[in-house]
């Protein structure tokens, strides 16, 4: 059985920062082919699908399509906010191995 992704408290809050200053969006989270590892991830506001799954948390919802459920069976969708920028990351223990900037992956 493969589990959803989580979504960190610190995510939540970073989307209801982004969604405070107009209409209330979900962040999608997919993943489509390409990129220097094989794999890699779509992150964006979307509206959401009738077939996606939805993970709510603080008045805010994350979606992933049933198609890139499979590859993030079980990962984490975080904020980070560092020297070199603030961006949505994804820990993802189904990646064997990923590019330095952590946005496409291999399995």
């Amino acid at each position: 059985m493969n589990l959803p992704p989580k979504v960190t408290e610190r995510a939540f809050a970073r989307l209801a920062e982004i969604n405070d200053s107009g209409e209330t969006r979900p962040l999608r989270v997919a993943v489509a082919g390409g990129g220097c590892s094989g794999f890699q991830y779509d992150i964006r506001l979307d509206q959401a699908e009738a077939d996606d799954l939805v993970l709510e948390g603080g008045g805010q919802k994350v979606v992933v399509d049933p198609v890139s459920l499979p590859y993030l069976a079980g990962a984490t969708i975080d904020f980070a906010d560092e020297l070199i920028g603030a961006r949505f990351v994804i820990e993802n223990p189904n990646a064997s191995s990923s590019c330095g900037c952590g946005t496409s992956f291999s399995i």
